[in-house]
């Protein structure tokens, strides 16, 4: 696969990570900042570095899991799997100027 093919699988990537939302606050989960990589290799395996808004985020069983579920519904995708970190630690600076704009932090 060449570079441009694998820019427009990070970017259906990105596509159906926006599609998954922090469920306490109502922004996508890319917006919020909250997705910190996103690799994929020549065998077609995807690995998501992500963070959480807290390390005691109600969702923290689920939500990795419903990103890794939702980035396998793309063909091409042999792979998902998603990596947790605190790492930097996750702050309101980390989103977006369209999520701040959406929860009036502008």
């Amino acid at each position: 696969m060449n570079k441009i093919d694998k820019d427009a699988l990070g970017e259906k990537i990105v596509e159906v990570i926006k599609t998954i939302f922090d469920p306490e606050i109502p922004v996508d989960i890319y917006e919020l900042g909250l997705i910190y990589d996103v690799f994929v290799n020549d065998e077609m395996d995807v690995k998501i570095l992500m963070t959480l808004t807290s390390p005691n985020c109600p969702v923290a069983e689920t939500l990795p899991v419903e990103v890794e579920e939702k980035v396998k519904t793309i063909d091409v995708i042999k792979n998902a799997e998603v990596e947790i970190t605190f790492d930097p630690t996750w702050t309101q600076d980390m989103m977006s100027e369209e999520a701040k704009l959406e929860l009036g932090f502008l």
